[in-house]
């Protein structure tokens, strides 16, 4: 994935990045069992797995474990993460485009975005939502300048409702009066 000069469109660039906690990593062998503790533990839902030199080679999220796992009654007090994890995952780089990885999460249906350094690796985990807060204050704008249109556009017809609505309160008061 080409990165892009663009300040404020990166992925380090997002307040998310900076604020992420540390991702949680684990080696291939260790025990799902053991990994789904510190999933708990933590809170998240990911663990990122990594070789020796603390390189991505996997990820196993809590759908894997519920597929893998629980769906396929499998044990895991004795199933490694490499045997669950869905291996050699898309990485994006932390300076790679934010609207980028938009568009290929949603195309390609997944929810977990490893983000590496320029050696490969792993400094966070962005998510859907990390992308919802980037793009929710856009699609809001786009809203008020579709509602305005719509309010321009029709103005006639408000005016002339306003007017009945008026008019029928108006009839109201004299009709209790009288």
């Amino acid at each position: 994935m080409a990165s892009t000069d663009r300040t404020g469109t990166r992925l380090m660039d997002r307040p998310e990045y900076r604020s992420k906690p540390k991702p949680l990593t684990r080696g291939p062998y260790v025990i799902v069992a053991e990994a789904v503790v510190e999933m708990a533990d933590l809170n998240y839902g990911s663990v990122i797995v990594v070789d020796k030199d603390d390189m991505v080679i996997g990820v196993v999220t809590e759908r894997d474990i519920m597929k893998k796992i629980v769906g396929k009654g499998r044990d895991p007090k004795t199933t490694k993460l490499s045997e669950i994890m869905t291996a050699d995952p898309r990485l994006a780089r932390e300076d790679d485009d934010m609207l980028d990885w938009l568009r290929i999460m949603s195309n390609e249906r997944f929810r977990r975005l490893p983000v590496v350094d320029g050696e490969g690796r792993i400094k966070a985990v962005f998510t859907q939502g990390d992308f919802v807060s980037y793009t929710w204050p856009e699609l809001m704008g786009q809203m008020r300048s579709i509602v305005k249109a719509q309010v321009a556009g029709n103005f006639h017809y408000i005016l002339i409702g306003g007017a009945i609505l008026i008019y029928a309160l108006a009839m109201v008061v004299v009709l209790s009066v009288v």
